[in-house]
């Protein structure tokens, strides 16, 4: 009996527990980088005063003689500032508010088991992010935000907390504290010099905790005249608190204030729920960047409180609490608080158009660090099929939004951030129009097909049209003669790509014309070795359009060849990392032996098998056992491997290879190796190429890692290389395709090539093992790629937009050459060139998904250490 009481007490005690595991787990996230507005800041320093438990209603409205308990706050809304109501959210606590106010986010949930007292998690403020902060009042609000500040810079001054009591006599006392302490203070920096130099940095907070009204709110209730008259005292004492700032400072007018509440009360003394009069909050905002009163004859308001306290004539703006934390960093030019979601209120600034753009737009990519760090912490976390992304914020759009922004403010039409629906009715009444033309003429349905598809590509075409535009401007910046010479090279660039469809040999061609293009920069004299190399591998590459179509002549000593000389590879980068000492070399060792152990067993594969069909003995059993798993394990060995750029792109080589040993029967074998060697000088080249494009800084090849979370705000605009980066991409791609065989010829492959895996014929398991063999050089070319990319700042979508054009233009050239005529080989052949060109967009899709999982995913073996650098 006593056993069950136990259990049963351990299972409730455990459901009790988990509601706060569950429900109240901090949502807060960590690792944003910090975002500022890149324009001078129109403060020096900002004051912000919080009343603590100051209802709207009982600043705002007149008392019984019409006359105002705050007359200084009203003539600052009157002549001043701007105003209006600050709407703050449940629980309408200190802790909350207060966090809301400084930091920008609301309540933390996990904070409940701590009484809304203090935040339980580590988190950024507008404290810490200034330069120096100085603040005045309550020990319990004080503390929560000078405990976490980084460096020694957020300086506190509080009353002891027994003074804080609910049963004193006079609880304005709090306040008058608070205002005298001040007064001393900046009596005592004029003979201080260390203090004085403080005082006059930028980015200075002062913050002022009044907590008098929240005590007589809760010890007389807010009608109370100890309530009231504690509002005028602190209406006298800030009014006071001005007037000295701007003596101290000589009315330098480079000062901003800020005047609001944590929270309301109810009328029986209390606060934390959700009732109008404890979420509606005073907020006054004055001086150095802050807009002056607007008159207003009609204001869209429905709670007739603007009637009520005679101020219907001046301009209201609500805003919610965590949007003043976003405005005084904007005010003073800090940081935005990194766990901050307040949208900036630009209706309080009084700016230039472009400081505001500018501000709007550190704002949105501040909050989406935020969005990027919890979408991969729980992509981390999460089964990668149960992940589902949030589409309206996909890599792509975000990009989208964030160019589109950018390129807004760059051209100085900053309203346009506004969502324009002036080109979407456009087009839409275009095809109306077409279509009812079409039933006039009571034209086939084909036709409704040819002539309404191009609408919405047109749509999309120049609703993208920033890219453009971009890549126009950039053209317009080169001179005539230089424009029209990289016109005809890219035309013939083209033709060359078209005629190697006909004649392989054209590819030999394009590849001799590469080898010259070091010759055409300053690359040979900058990276002589670099360019050296890539002349030597673009001549050997040249070599393979012009052999035999694979399966003619086999050859098993040229696959044995190709074997030796990945381990020769493999041998070298094993005798690197032993001289680098690194950290983890035990385990890259031992993964570099591994890769090297399925060479030597491809090899051994190759030649057994070889052997044994010859003997006419069949495939052996274990050959074939063997050849399965190293097929099995290349998909998941690079996935072990550091993100390092060049080791992991090594080791998918190095994996990629095994395989392709493996369905190699001649010189094939040699070809992946010679393509991925002058996939690597592309690499360095690229590099050297940033330097030359006049970009101040280059990160060594060797010192960059893959990542999945690339930070998208780092792309850049188009430019004329990334053009020829485009057409390499295509160039490579066209010859992984013809370098060895014709893939428009399916019997120009040898089944020969899928004897160490099966010889009883199968033609669906065959044909998949060919495809796969096709596939290699695809992805070695993609990874690649990928790491140019990386290197070269170069967003995706550009690139596939420039690799469309491209496509587009050929599938032209085959559009016009397909024939009805002639014999079938002559049809099909004429059919698949065309189907291989308008497929190219889709598989270079399919490539780069691939090509991303096997450079940026990382697979840990149990124990290992968790690393941002493997």
């Amino acid at each position: 009996m006593l056993l069950f009481f136990i259990v049963g007490l351990l299972v409730h005690f455990v459901f009790f527990a988990s509601i706060f595991d569950i429900y109240f787990t901090s949502p807060l996230v960590h690792g944003m980088a910090p975002q500022f507005t890149p324009l001078p800041p129109p403060a020096r320093r900002l004051v912000l005063i919080v009343a603590d438990g100051l209802r709207a209603d009982a600043l705002y409205e007149l008392d019984e003689k019409g006359n105002s308990r705050a007359p200084f706050i009203r003539n600052i809304i009157m002549h001043e500032g701007s105003w209006g109501i600050s709407h703050t959210r449940v629980p309408t606590e200190s802790r909350p508010g207060h966090v809301a106010l400084i930091a920008g986010f609301y309540e933390d949930v996990s904070a409940v088991a701590k009484g809304w007292k203090e935040n339980p998690v580590e988190f950024d403020s507008l404290f810490n992010q200034s330069k120096y902060t100085w603040s005045w009042g309550s020990p319990d609000i004080l503390s929560m935000f000078a405990k976490d500040a980084s460096g020694n810079h957020v300086f506190t001054y509080c009353y002891d907390a027994d003074n804080e009591d609910f049963g004193a006599k006079d609880a304005t006392k709090l306040d008058t504290w608070v205002f005298d302490n001040i007064k001393e203070f900046f009596h005592a920096a004029r003979n201080n010099q260390s203090l004085f130099s403080k005082l006059n940095e930028d980015k200075v907070v002062f913050f002022l905790h009044l907590l008098g009204i929240d005590t007589n709110g809760h010890a007389h209730r807010p009608t109370s005249r100890e309530y009231k008259d504690n509002i005028k005292l602190v209406d006298k004492g800030i009014k006071e608190i001005v007037s000295l700032l701007k003596e101290f400072y000589g009315n330098d007018e480079k000062t901003a204030f800020v005047f609001t509440s944590d929270h309301g009360m109810t009328d029986w003394g209390f606060h934390g729920a959700g009732h109008h009069s404890e979420t509606f909050t005073p907020f006054v905002a004055w001086g150095a960047g802050v807009k002056y009163p607007q008159k207003a004859s009609d204001q869209q308001f429905n709670d007739e409180l603007l009637k009520g306290w005679k101020l219907e004539y001046w301009k209201r703006q609500d805003i919610n609490q965590a949007d003043i934390a976003p405005l005084m960093a904007s005010l003073i030019g800090v940081p935005f608080p990194l766990n901050s979601v307040g949208i900036l209120p630009v209706n309080y600034l009084n700016n230039t158009d472009v400081f505001k753009a500018e501000s709007m737009y550190t704002n949105a990519k501040q909050i989406l660090e935020q969005f990027k760090v919890k979408m991969t912490q729980k992509k981390e976390v999460t089964l990668p099929f149960l992940f589902t992304p949030f589409n309206l914020l996909s890599d792509y759009k975000q990009l989208d939004i964030l160019r589109k922004v950018r390129s807004f403010i760059k051209q100085e039409n900053y309203d346009e951030a506004k969502p324009s629906h002036l080109l979407l009715c456009s087009f839409v009444a275009i095809g109306i129009l077409m279509t009812f033309f079409l039933l006039i003429q009571a034209c086939p349905w084909t036709y409704y097909v040819y002539c309404l598809l191009p609408v919405p590509i047109w749509y999309a075409v120049l609703k993208e049209y920033q890219v453009i535009q971009d890549l126009v401007t950039s053209l317009c910046t080169f001179p005539p003669r230089h424009f029209v010479g990289s016109l005809l090279a890219f035309a013939l660039g083209i033709e060359v790509l078209v005629l190697s469809f006909f004649y392989r040999y054209m590819l030999t061609a394009g590849l001799i014309i590469f080898a010259c293009w070091p010759f055409t920069t300053q690359l040979w004299t900058r990276a002589k070795n670099i360019s050296m190399s890539w002349i030597f591998f673009c001549l050997l590459l040249a070599v393979f359009p012009l052999m035999p179509v694979v399966g003619r002549k086999p050859d098993i000593f040229l696959v044995m060849g190709a074997g030796l000389l990945v381990l020769l590879l493999s041998l070298f980068v094993v005798t690197s990392l032993i001289k680098t000492k690194d950290s983890f070399l035990n385990d890259q060792l031992l993964l570099h032996l591994f890769q090297m152990l399925s060479t030597v067993l491809s090899m051994w594969a190759v030649y057994s098998t070889h052997n044994s069909l010859l003997k006419k003995q069949g495939l052996p059993l274990t050959n074939q056992v063997v050849s399965w798993i190293i097929l099995a394990t290349s998909f998941v060995v690079p996935l072990l491997s550091p993100r390092n750029l060049l080791e992991r792109l090594f080791s998918i080589l190095v994996s990629s290879m095994s395989t392709y040993l493996l369905l190699s029967t001649g010189y094939e074998a040699l070809f992946p190796l010679v393509l991925s060697c002058l996939m690597f000088v592309w690499i360095h080249m690229e590099q050297e190429t940033l330097q030359q494009s006049g970009v101040s800084w280059k990160q060594k090849v060797t010192s960059i890692y893959f990542s999945y979370n690339t930070d998208i705000t780092q792309f850049r605009q188009l430019c004329m290389d990334d053009i020829r980066r485009a057409y390499f991409l295509v160039f490579f791609l066209v010859i992984a395709f013809f370098g060895t065989g014709n893939i428009a010829s399916i019997n120009s492959f040898d089944l020969a090539s899928v004897y160490c895996f099966l010889t009883v014929f199968s033609p669906f398991m065959m044909g998949a093992l060919m495809l796969w063999k096709i596939f290699i050089p695809f992805v070695l070319v993609m990874c690649a790629f990928e790491a140019v990319q990386l290197t070269t700042q170069l967003s995706s979508k550009s690139l596939f937009l420039m690799v469309l054009v491209i496509s587009d233009i050929m599938a032209l050239h085959f559009f016009f050459l397909v024939k009805d005529y002639g014999s079938w080989l002559d049809i099909g052949t004429s059919i698949s060139h065309y189907v291989i060109v308008m497929c190219l967009s889709i598989v270079l899709v399919f490539l780069n998904g691939l090509a991303q999982l096997l450079t940026t995913k990382k697979l840990r073996v149990y124990g290992q250490p968790k690393s941002h650098l493997i």
